[in-house]
């Protein structure tokens, strides 16, 4: 049974400006299991940010934030790590260690905070991959793979373990349209099994036909997050 609680829920929760980089303002945000945010903004670091702000990786000066009934300011470090677990997310900034290869960089963020065999995720990796238009899982350093690829990789790392949210800073773009109608169905997929999505994008034009479907719709500005019409 999909759980009734949101996955994530922000109530006026005002970013330390001073720690975070992000403009203190409040920001209020409520996503229910299944639901789709779209959010435009033309800067990438700001995206980046906000989506470090749903992670737990930037301190409140008031307001509250929570993910998955879990308040993170009342939660240990190791608990805190378990909580990310849960989060599947594509960055743009300090995405891939490239003294690992590819397949560690994928893996490792769920392989600690997990009772599922190893070999079984190999498998779903390897599957994701295969989706997603690679051969099979990738094992040379993310350096060493074509600018497609590695966006491929981070698609697969970003749905590997059935995650409850998903950070998604630009996953799909004009540079990429090919993996546009795998990506939307692997998308459909994940919300229809609960899980809730914040799709992060510089204009409106890649997400135009996916947008019907969406649950909200931002503008994030430094005077924080505008909702748009048409959602």
């Amino acid at each position: 049974m999909r759980s009734t609680e949101p996955v994530i829920e922000m109530r006026q929760a005002r970013p330390a400006f001073d720690q975070a980089g992000l403009m203190s303002v409040a920001y209020d945000l409520r996503l229910m299991p299944g639901d789709c945010a779209l959010i435009r903004s033309r800067d990438r670091e700001r995206s980046g940010l906000f989506g470090d702000l749903c992670a737990g990786m930037v301190p409140l000066y008031s307001g509250t934030l929570r993910c998955m009934g879990l308040d993170w300011t009342q939660l240990e470090v190791q608990e805190q790590w378990a909580l990310r677990a849960r989060i599947g997310r594509i960055a743009q900034i300090g995405a891939w260690v490239d003294m690992f290869g590819t397949h560690l960089n994928i893996l490792t963020p769920v392989l600690h905070h997990t009772t599922t065999p190893e070999d079984q995720l190999v498998e779903e990796a390897s599957r994701l991959a295969v989706r997603f238009g690679l051969p099979g899982l990738p094992t040379v350093a993310p350096g060493r793979l074509s600018t497609l690829d590695l966006r491929r990789s981070a698609l697969v790392r970003a749905f590997m373990g059935d995650p409850s949210l998903l950070l998604l800073e630009e996953p799909v773009g004009p540079e990429t349209p090919e993996l546009l109608d795998t990506f939307l169905g692997v998308l459909t997929h994940a919300r229809n099994e609960g899980t809730a999505v914040i799709w992060f994008a510089r204009n409106d034009d890649v997400w135009n036909s996916y947008l019907k479907q969406a649950t909200h719709h931002f503008l994030l500005l430094d005077e924080g997050l505008i909702p748009m019409r048409g959602v």
